[in-house]
């Protein structure tokens, strides 16, 4: 796990630590798992955790896609799959004034 702060957004970047340097492909699709996602290794919880603070996230692999959807991150609908693995983004809208 990743994470990227620019003023107020916070960016988590995370996947399964096997897909790093993996190319996903599905069609006409491609999704590279570059160092983009590396960082941290971390616990699901503490993953979640991370999550809880963020305004964007992006998510690669089985085991990070779903301890997300558990958390109620993603829902089933968010999900692409690609090259076999799931592929999840999410990001928090502000309360509108």
């Amino acid at each position: 796990m990743k994470v990227y702060t620019r003023g107020p957004e916070v960016l988590v970047a995370a996947c399964d630590e096997r897909l790093l340097g993996k190319t996903l492909r599905e069609g006409e699709l491609r999704l590279h798992v570059s160092s983009f996602y590396e960082g941290e290794r971390v616990t699901p919880d503490e993953f979640v955790s991370r999550l809880r603070l963020a305004t964007i996230g992006n998510f690669v692999g089985r085991e990070t896609v779903e301890a997300a959807q558990r958390a109620g991150f993603v829902g089933e609908d968010g999900v692409l799959w690609i090259g076999g693995e799931p592929h999840a983004q999410m990001v928090v809208m502000p309360p509108g004034e």
